[in-house]
């Protein structure tokens, strides 16, 4: 089903064409009918599978004809990342129609409380917010909710996870009775099931199975500190100079050049690819690939899901992605048509609980391989560790033993 096909105001149909989205993806093909149709809702999909706009394009589409200030929509998150990753893509998505937003979260300065604060007296149409901070606001006594129609918990999984629990429930004490509840979870756990009885009313369900990498691709991951990955990178190419296919991901469009200009001072042709490129330029990149007159290509998360190319040897994700779609897609570029391929994965510590998170969608344990001695200590593996502090708050020290915590298996000669 297209975009084109749904019975959404124009002005959303030319930001989505605008933004490049032409096809629903099965999330939002299943859930956008029912949120327009103002029923509760339960969602089982994981993190990138297109979620947010499954519930974003149609709220913003009851929000057209909205002719008041006062707060219409709130959507609860777990992490600033994701409050800012959502209240981005709402400005996107409401590029035509007039919508204003805000993104609640801790970590900032006095100046963005009150930038905060103005939006949450003043009745911004959406807030994105996590639930700690939000609640301090609340707290307050300057908030008013009183004529908020939808609220969204989005990855309520892990917003248990970290313990939100009672200021979710302290936060919805604050809005109407009367009002739509979506949730989305990437998993279906009893406390889950649980919450959703309390504040859904009669919700519909929409639960979507967990996309895995293909059975032949062989899947491993280092733990690296960022310093060591372009010599690390460089290791791994140099045991595998027999493969004629190669590709590195990168969840940021910056990395591409410098990972590029990497590899070519460790000897190593590359070339990146990335929506920055002309569409022209991109297409002869991709077609060298195919017709392996490149070897090695640089390229993002956006590019995973266009690349259709056979017979590629080896995927590297240089960084882990965002999420565990991303992760399939990725690894998904090789194996293809019942070969065989291989996955490689660094993990710096910031990282570590992201990708715990992805081996548990996809309900496997990736083994991590041994770090060669001439690099340096790898970190030791810990993914409940603080992920916003840099490097998950240890210090490097390249001096002591390695320590051996999460290493499965030596890396193997190919």
């Amino acid at each position: 089903m297209k975009f084109s096909d749904l019975n959404i105001n124009d002005a959303l149909k030319e930001a989505i064409a605008y933004m490049g989205f032409e096809n629903l993806t099965p999330i939002q093909e299943k859930a956008i009918p029912i949120i327009l149709e103002n029923k509760d809702l339960i969602a089982c999909a994981q993190t990138g599978t297109g979620k947010t706009g499954a519930f974003v394009l149609p709220i913003l589409d009851k929000l057209i004809d909205k002719n008041n200030k006062d707060t219409d929509t709130l959507i609860l998150v777990p992490t600033r990342e994701l409050a800012i990753q959502i209240e981005q893509q709402i400005q996107g998505l409401s590029y035509f129609i007039s919508i204003s937003s805000m993104a609640i979260y801790g970590g900032g300065d006095g100046k963005e409380w009150i930038l905060q604060k103005d939006a949450l007296m003043n009745g911004a149409d959406i807030i994105v917010a996590t639930p700690g901070k939000l609640l301090a606001h609340l707290q307050m006594g300057y908030v008013n909710f009183k004529k908020v129609k939808h609220l969204v918990l989005d990855e309520a999984d892990r917003m248990l996870d970290m313990g939100f629990i009672d200021d979710i429930q302290q936060i919805i004490s604050y809005l109407p009775k009367e009002r739509q509840t979506l949730m989305f979870s990437a998993t279906m756990p009893n406390s889950i099931k649980l919450l959703a009885n309390k504040i859904l009313k009669q919700p519909e369900e929409v639960i979507l199975s967990i996309s895995k990498p293909a059975e032949g691709v062989e899947q491993n991951a280092y733990l690296a500190y960022d310093a060591q990955k372009d010599n690390l990178l460089a290791h791994i190419l140099n045991e595998r100079k027999a493969y004629d296919s190669i590709i590195i991901f990168t969840s940021a469009k910056l990395k591409i050049n410098e990972i590029v200009h990497s590899l070519s001072r460790s000897g190593f042709k590359a070339h990146g690819i990335s929506s920055n490129l002309e569409q022209e330029k991109r297409e002869q990149v991709l077609q060298d690939f195919r017709s392996k007159k490149i070897r090695i290509l640089v390229a993002t998360d956006v590019m995973s899901r266009g690349i259709d190319v056979k017979e590629i040897n080896m995927v590297i994700n240089y960084d882990v992605p965002h999420d565990a779609e991303d992760y399939v897609h990725r690894v998904g570029r090789t194996a293809r048509a019942s070969t065989k391929g291989e996955a490689i994965t660094l993990i710096n510590p910031r990282d570590m609980y992201k990708f715990a998170k992805i081996e548990k969608l996809i309900e496997k344990i990736i083994p991590k391989l041994v770090m060669p001695t001439e690099i340096g200590e790898a970190p030791a593996w810990n993914p409940e560790k603080d992920k916003t502090k840099p490097n998950g708050g240890k210090k490097r020290n390249f001096n002591k033993k390695p320590q051996q915590s999460g290493i499965t298996k030596p890396v193997k000669n190919v």
